[in-house]
This record gives structure tokens, sequence and C-alpha cells, in this order.
């Protein structure tokens, strides 16, 4: 899980909400922070798609996780690295140099 609750954490929040909101209006709170939690997730997936859009090439693969500073340069770093140790054309030599 996200926040890394176990079965007592969610067990002690179930009942805490019981007494906070009441048993009639905790299935009415439950569907929306349902709905929240379902908007949220539409904006953050709606923020990635034009982020790959207005970058443009080169972005199509382009994961939210892939934002944060550090692994995005790792990420750059080791594609320049892997296409400096793999060279496309092999180079020629001169015969006359030999």
């Amino acid at each position: 899980m996200f926040f890394d609750f176990g079965a007592g954490e969610i067990f002690g929040l179930a009942i805490l909400a019981i007494f906070l909101v009441g048993p009639d209006r905790l299935p009415r709170l439950a569907v929306d922070a349902a709905k929240l939690v379902k908007k949220v997730r539409r904006l953050a997936t709606n923020a990635t798609s034009e982020l790959r859009e207005n970058l443009g090439p080169g972005f199509e693969n382009l994961q939210p996780s892939d934002l944060n500073p550090k692994s995005f340069v790792k990420k750059h770093i080791s594609n320049v690295l892997d296409e400096e140790d793999s060279p496309k054309i092999k180079p020629k030599i001169d015969p006359d140099l030999l």
C-alpha cells in the first residue's frame, strides 16, 4: 500500500471513523472519498499525457517517476553511456597509416 498501513491500523481507523462520523454518514463519506481519489487519479493521468504531448518526440515513454530529477538524470546518463559503448559505425583504418 502507499502509506504502508497494516490490518490493525486500517481496523483502528475504521473504528475511529465510525465514532467521529457516525455509522449513518460513513457510507456517504466513503463514496465521496472514492470519487475524490478517482478525480485525482484522472487529473494526474491527464497531466502526464499533456506533458508527453508538449515535450514532443523522445518522451513517449515518460513516467511520473521519471520527473524526479535524480532518476531523470540517471536515466539520460545511462542512455548516453550505452550509446557510447555500442558505436553504430565501425571506424575504418587507413591502410597507409599502418
